[in-house]
């Protein structure tokens, strides 16, 4: 299986392991730049040189090897659940991808006939009741994770915790793992505990945000898309990502941590 979702930089000064919707474009950059002095110029997602990832091949020994003898920093991001599946609805599902396409083509034509979901019009920019929409989409997602149909579950919506875990379970140790809503904070913390080539200066760092204006903005507070039904299928997704990334399942208006994470409780829970 190896370290699928993991990046380190070529200088091999830190491990990352990517989870989607979590600040991923913006920690690839100063990862990139920690190393280069510029940031790369495109979505870091597509950038093949510069940065070791585990999706090219001639990265893998490499990271395999760092990973399994601990030999650099590694640490990952994560997010509030209610808001990650949000980001999840309105820039994949409602959303025209970078390419000018739907995102994974057939999707959304799928969810409109099964599901009843709209998102928009053609070019996502038209009215629609983005509550309604928001619920149905998760009712999808939850039958994605739960029975595998009707398709498998897409990484931007799959559980934080399952991408933390792949990491553990083939070898690996997270020396800090911190939250998107505290993301300066945080990647100051990672920072302090590496040496780079390049200094990072995380106030005049840009957000790089490859989700930003794809798809419609979010027209209500968070918890407006959130009733009962929507709650318990929230829960029955990420029950684990509530529980071990210390997260306020009670209040969906709540988007901060309530506490840190505790290191030794992930990597018992999520390394067997």
């Amino acid at each position: 299986m190896g370290f699928p979702g993991t990046w380190m930089t070529e200088s091999e000064s830190v491990v990352y392991r990517v989870v989607p919707k979590c600040a991923c474009s913006t920690i690839g950059q100063i990862m990139f730049y920690s190393d280069h002095g510029t940031f790369f110029d495109g979505d870091i997602h597509d950038a093949t040189t510069g940065l070791h990832k585990w999706a090219l091949e001639p990265s893998q020994a490499l990271i395999e090897n760092n990973v399994k003898s601990h030999k650099s920093y590694a640490f990952t991001c994560v997010r509030n659940p209610y808001t990650r599946i949000l980001s999840s609805f309105f820039d994949k599902i409602c959303g025209i991808q970078r390419n000018g396409k739907r995102y994974r083509g057939n999707l959304v034509p799928l969810l409109t006939q099964k599901y009843g979901i709209e998102v928009g019009g053609d070019d996502g920019k038209q009215e629609f009741d983005q509550i309604a929409s928001f619920r149905r989409f998760l009712l999808f997602a939850r039958d994605t994770i739960r029975f595998k149909k009707p398709m498998e579950p897409d990484i931007h919506w799959s559980a934080m915790s399952g991408h933390v875990s792949t990491f553990i379970v083939n070898g690996g140790r997270y020396d800090n793992i911190f939250f998107t809503e505290k993301f300066d904070e945080g990647m100051a913390s990672v920072l302090k505990n590496i040496k780079t080539k390049h200094t990072i200066d995380l106030k005049r760092i840009p957000k790089f945000n490859e989700s930003e204006g794809h798809g419609p903005k979010r027209a209500h507070p968070v918890e407006d898309y959130f009733d009962d039904l929507s709650k318990h299928l929230v829960w029955e997704i990420y029950k684990r990502d509530f529980q071990l990334f210390k997260y306020d399942f009670e209040n969906p208006g709540n988007k901060m941590p309530l506490a840190e994470v505790d290191l030794d409780e992930v990597h018992a829970k999520l390394g067997d």
